[in-house]
Parts: structure tokens; C-alpha cells; sequence
């Protein structure tokens, strides 16, 4: 049979601001229609986050999340990843609420603290819509990304009732060791979903050299015990999806990770680049992941039990 790989799809973030691109959803109408559209597209993952819909700025409040979670989940059987990293800018009790509140099947997690550099893209993005955008890539200069080790503790014991399994954001080999740290304490459970991110200045490069340092070291440290998925930010998404899946990965796209679709294109939906992905890992003669394959694949409870 055919190795089954497990598209994500982030469909927002809050990474990119709305003067960015057309096609970044803002609005709990457009979120929901992206997530639908992907997870039809083959994404058996969606990887939400929520704005203010009058100028695109990241929300973490739960009812910010409300409109767009039921409709997700009416219309498709999708597994729903609430973010937990939030934005930079955000305190880790505000970045948890969502999803201790939510419960869903999966929550992201950040596994370190790191410079998070935003401002390159100042140099490629001139006009502004919105008073936040400006500084809020400007800050990235002097900001840090604050994941401490009491922090990762504070979301894992205030989740740890609610039967939510994570997508563990490594963006560098430390955070690789610090997983392992709290897998030793009990206090994450395998089977592991590992999301390696490259290419994001602060973290690991995108060269092909560092996925493969990344999947060795996950082979040494947790073996059979995890799923390892990547995404490659901006320019680097598609040829680092590419490898993973040929390496044994799973794939995350999105216009969270990036605007394009190809060189000095907008990608015009998530959806979009969820077939391009899906074209990538068919190619490769492997078969895309539906949802409950994935739940299946990373031991899910199950879209019965959230709190939405």
C-alpha cells in the first residue's frame, strides 16, 4: 500500500498582514471558507488562528474563534488545530485561551524561545492599510518569541484534561532536545506530531542539509514514536514539502507560511496550495491522508469530543 501523508493547511496565521496580500482571509467568513475549501482540496489538517475583522490584526480571544469553528466543522470533517503561539507580541495566558477553552483534537505548541525577524519584509512591502502593520513588523527587530520552559509547562497542564494532542513547532534542533525533555516528564504523550519549521529568520535554514539534520535527529530521539511533518516559510514552502514527503514527511502549506505560489506570484487561495502540495506527494506515488487517516495516524479522540 502506499504511504498516506498528512497535508496541514494554516490558512491565516498571523505572520503575514492583511496589506500583504488580497487573498489573506480576515474575516471568520473568509477563515471558515479557506479551511473548508483546503480541507476539500485534500488537507486533512487545518491550522487556525483568528483576526479582528476590521483590520486583519491576530485575535486570540476565544470568541474571536467562535464564528468560524462550528461552520468548519458542519461542513467538513476536517481535524481542527486551534493555535496556541498566537502572535509574538502576545503573553502565553492570553495565547492558551482558545484552545483550553475549545478542546480541540490538535493545538500547535511552540517548543522554544527564539528571535522571531519579521522586518525583512519591510524592504518588499511598502503601503499599509492599517496603522498596526508598520510597527508590528518594525518591533520584530528587538521582539523575542517567548516560549520559556514554564510557559510550554503553563499550556500542556492547563490542556492536559482535555484530550488535545499537539502539533510541536520545532524551528531548531534545541527545540528538538526540549521536546524530548518533556516527553521524559510525562507530560507530552506519543505518538508525536512534529512540525519542523525552516527558513523563518530566527530559526533552522532552508537548505536541504538542515531537513535532513532535522529528520536525523528526530529518528534519534523519538524513533517510531512520532509523525514528522515541515513547512518551509515564503519562497522555500514547496521544494522542502517536496523533500520531506520524499524523506518520509508529512507536508504543511497555507498562506500562514506563505503569500506565493510560485516566483512573484500570489497564491490566490489556500486551497491552491494545498493541490499543489497534493500534486508533489501524488507524484511521489503516495497517497494523501484523509482526515480520519490522521486521526489514525497521530491517535486523535476524535471530532465528537471538542468543546465547539
Amino acid at each position: 500500500m502506499a504511504r498516506k501523508v498528512i497535508i496541514t493547511c494554516a490558512v491565516t496565521g498571523a505572520i503575514h498582514t492583511p496589506s500583504m496580500s488580497p487573498h489573506l482571509p480576515i474575516t471568520p467568513e473568509e477563515i471558515a471558507e479557506a479551511a473548508i475549501s483546503a480541507a476539500e482540496a485534500g488537507a486533512a489538517i487545518v491550522h487556525l488562528h483568528a483576526r479582528d475583522p476590521k483590520n486583519g490584526k491576530p485575535d486570540q480571544s476565544p470568541e474571536a474563534f467562535a464564528p468560524f469553528l462550528q461552520v468548519v466543522k458542519q461542513r467538513s470533517n476536517c481535524v481542527i488545530n486551534i493555535t496556541t503561539g498566537g502572535a509574538p507580541t502576545m503573553l502565553v495566558e492570553e495565547r492558551v485561551r482558545p484552545a483550553a477553552h475549545y478542546k480541540p483534537e490538535v493545538a500547535s505548541l511552540n517548543m522554544g524561545s527564539m528571535n522571531f525577524g519579521l522586518y525583512p519584509m519591510l524592504n518588499r512591502f511598502k503601503d499599509f492599510k492599517y496603522d498596526w502593520e508598520k510597527p508590528y513588523l518594525e518591533g520584530s527587530h528587538d521582539r523575542i518569541f517567548r516560549n520559556t520552559f514554564s510557559d510550554i509547562e503553563y499550556i500542556l497542564t492547563t490542556c492536559a484534561e482535555n484530550g488535545t494532542r499537539f502539533e510541536i513547532e520545532c524551528y531548531d534542533i534545541g527545540h528538538l532536545y526540549t521536546l524530548a525533555h518533556f516527553v521524559d516528564r510525562g507530560l507530552i504523550k506519543t505518538p508525536l506530531f512534529v512540525q519542523s519549521v525552516f527558513g523563518l529568520l530566527g530559526g533552522i535554514g532552508p537548505h536541504p542539509e538542515d531537513v535532513a539534520h532535522m529528520k536525523r535527529t528526530a529518528d534519534r530521539l523519538f524513533g517510531d514514536e512520532y509523525q514528522w511533518s515541515v513547512l518551509g516559510a515564503g519562497k522555500n514552502q514547496l521544494h522542502i514539502a517536496a523533500q520531506a514527503a520524499a524523506m518520509g514527511g508529512n507536508v504543511r502549506v497555507g498562506l500562514e507560511d506563505s503569500l506565493w505560489i510560485g516566483p512573484g506570484k500570489l497564491a490566490e487561495s489556500n486551497a491552491q496550495q494545498v493541490k499543489a502540495a497534493r500534486q508533489i506527494i501524488e507524484g511521489l506515488g503516495l497517497e494523501v491522508a484523509t482526515p480520519d487517516d490522521a486521526r489514525n495516524m497521530l491517535s486523535l479522540k476524535g471530532g465528537d469530543r471538542v468543546n465547539f
